[in-house]
């Protein structure tokens, strides 16, 4: 009895035992199962290599400048009598702006004119005596020489005087005035300054190396600070004959219309001067590039036949070295390792090695980008 107790007790614990040792085969079972299992694909955003016109360029930053524009100045020295314009207001062609006293100098003259009137009363009667045989060729020379000085006088005086009335010399928007009524002015003292904004310049200055490619004629587009996000275009109108030995740079000049007078002069403006060629380039997302010390590269997308029948095909991605050339609205070129229509990873990349499986998933913020540009 005791016997078959004991016996029923190891067969027991011998149970137990299988048991226990059949679930932990199984578990690990389970677990080697889960670690030999293929890693799900990782879910990344797809670009395609396509080849389009790409409008050649160079790039250059500048300042703008007034077509016509002055500080307006007092050639002559005087008091102020009489202001005759509006800071900030436009003018005509020959508006008076601006006033002197000049009463000296129209006394002045009055005399040089009643002088003038005299001496040519009196040349009247030395030519009708000299003709009746009365009077000597010398007197005449010298009441002729006397009526010359007294008109070069009159005339000497009218234009003093015409330098104390100051006049637009251009139609233009006059600046900020520096003088008030009765200020006394130095020669060279700066009234306002006059800018006709209608044309515009841009100088800029470009590397020697970038002479053969330019040309009078080409169209320029321009963006500044003020205006983000909005384009002016203008023609390149001149290229200086001498490169600056110093930076060696040659110094280029474009013309642009500015009819809404949106752009002033003084500006600083970033610029791309448009060439003639517009080759076909391979051209992808910037976001689709890897940049590293040892060089770009790129994602490209691989299908490959699947090797179960749920799915026609697995992607994978090959990691490749590519050459990149000039970037602009977000894009790239692409001057060597990839070929035209082959797809490749535009985000997700920092998850992604080399013959990893991927699925492609939609990319809202490329399309949003894409939109923009």
């Amino acid at each position: 009895m005791l016997l078959r107790r004991m016996l029923l007790m190891l067969l027991l614990v011998i149970a137990v035992v299988a048991g226990l040792a059949i679930y932990k085969v199984k578990s690990i079972q389970q677990q080697i199962a889960q670690f030999t299992a293929p890693r799900p694909p990782i879910a990344v955003s797809m670009a395609l290599a396509e080849q389009q016109p790409w409008q050649e360029r160079l790039s250059a930053i500048g300042s703008l400048t007034a077509a016509q524009g002055i500080d307006l100045t007092a050639e002559v020295a005087g008091t102020v009598r009489e202001l005759l314009f509006k800071s900030g207001e436009k003018v005509s062609k020959g508006q008076p702006l601006l006033q002197l006293d000049d009463a000296v100098e129209r006394a002045t003259l009055a005399a040089a004119e009643a002088d003038l009137g005299l001496s040519r009363v009196e040349f009247e009667r030395i030519r009708t005596l000299l003709e009746k045989k009365l009077a000597s060729q010398s007197d005449f020379d010298r009441q002729s020489a006397q009526l010359q000085r007294n008109s070069a006088t009159v005339a000497q005086l009218k234009a003093l005087l015409a330098k104390k009335r100051i006049i637009a010399p251009f139609a233009g928007t006059i600046g900020i005035r520096q003088v008030d009524v009765g200020d006394f002015l130095n020669a060279g003292t700066s009234i306002a300054t006059l800018q006709d904004l209608s044309t515009l310049y841009v100088d800029f200055f470009l590397p020697e190396q970038a002479v053969p490619q330019l040309a009078v004629g080409q169209r320029v587009q321009l963006e500044v600070a003020a205006w983000p996000g909005q384009s002016f275009s203008g023609t390149l109108t001149a290229i200086s004959p001498k490169v600056d030995e110093a930076t060696r740079n040659v110094q280029v000049r474009a013309s642009l219309p500015n009819p809404e007078e949106k752009l002033l002069p003084g500006m600083f403006a970033n610029l791309d001067v448009l060439l003639s060629a517009i080759p076909q380039r391979i051209v992808l997302p910037e976001t689709a590039i890897t940049y590293s010390l040892y060089g770009n590269s790129v994602y490209v997308i691989v299908a490959k036949p699947a090797e179960n029948t749920e799915a026609e095909q697995t992607l994978t991605v090959e990691r490749r070295f590519v050459e990149t050339g000039a970037r602009r609205g977000g894009k790239v070129v692409i001057v060597k390792g990839l070929n035209a229509g082959e797809q490749v990873v535009s985000s997700g990349q920092l998850k992604l090695d080399n013959g990893a499986r991927v699925a492609i998933a939609e990319d809202n913020a490329l399309k949003l980008s894409e939109a923009a540009h």
